[in-house]
């Protein structure tokens, strides 16, 4: 028996990795269509049995929870209700995140559990590479954000008297803020890659692209930064999902790092 480790949809884990790791994925839902189109987050009675099941597999060991940002979505509210029905052995951690920072978070803790590590020990490491990590949006429009309510009103309007330029977002205590903004993508990609190495201080970094239809352009980031990462770093590249892209809208790209040190995710 383990410790299990439970995350929201939102985090975009691999099928691979979810499978090697034996995490739970509880999805989140898409509603609507079209223009129309939005967001449901897992409810309580949904996560509650969630959490029940996997208490009922790891034979009590506890489980940790891991989901999106409670500024972003309801999901984490709601977590936190459903563990009340497990006081002690369901830990709900307040990840203040988005996408595969919350899945690299997953990724970690679980390899605690299939080490033998207990729920405290699960629960640290988690918090550890939340507080080692950072998340970067390239966007080539805000409008799908606006829309869902999820960019401040100062944000967007900020954004949108710089005219030509297109915002990369910082998710900064769990809120979408605004970090830089370039003219083109080349000039985006470049900004990212010099952020990221100058903040890495030369230790390996674990990094994860997310693109919302933009294959060519997640590689194209990729590639930057396989080239100037310190040796060691890993970078991976995946779709991003559904219930994130419908309020990115196209085009957009996702960098989630974990460094070796909190100071470089500060």
């Amino acid at each position: 028996m383990a410790v299990r480790v439970v995350v929201d949809s939102s985090a975009g884990l691999p099928a691979e990795v979810v499978r090697e790791l034996d995490i739970t994925v509880a999805d989140m839902h898409v509603i609507g269509s079209g223009e129309d189109k939005g967001t449901s987050g897992v409810s309580s009675l949904e996560l509650a049995a969630c959490y029940a099941r996997q208490l009922e597999r790891g034979g009590d060991d506890g489980v940790i929870a891991l989901h999106l940002s409670k500024s972003l979505s309801s999901t984490w509210s709601a977590a936190v209700a459903a563990s009340a029905v497990f006081p002690g052995t369901v830990k709900v951690v307040e990840t203040d995140a988005a996408g595969m920072t919350i899945g690299a978070a997953a990724m970690a803790a679980a390899t605690v559990a299939q080490e033998g590590g207990d729920l405290a020990a699960c629960e640290e490491m988690a918090k550890s590479t939340l507080a080692r990590s950072e998340t970067w949006v390239y966007l080539h429009q805000l409008d799908d954000l606006r829309k869902s309510g999820r960019l401040p009103t100062g944000t967007a309007v900020l954004s949108a008297a710089l005219l030509a330029n297109k915002p990369i977002l910082r998710i900064h205590d769990g809120k979408l803020e605004l970090a830089g903004k370039t003219r083109t993508q080349s000039k985006a990609f470049a900004k990212l890659t010099e952020l990221v190495v100058e903040r890495a201080g030369g230790q390996p970094v674990f990094a994860a692209i997310q693109h919302a239809d933009a294959e060519e352009a997640a590689d194209q980031l990729a590639s930057s930064l396989e080239a100037q990462l310190p040796e060691g770093s890993r970078v991976m590249c995946e779709p991003l999902v559904d219930v994130i892209a419908v309020h990115t809208g196209p085009g957009a790209i996702g960098l989630s790092v974990v460094f070796s040190s909190p100071e470089s995710a500060q």
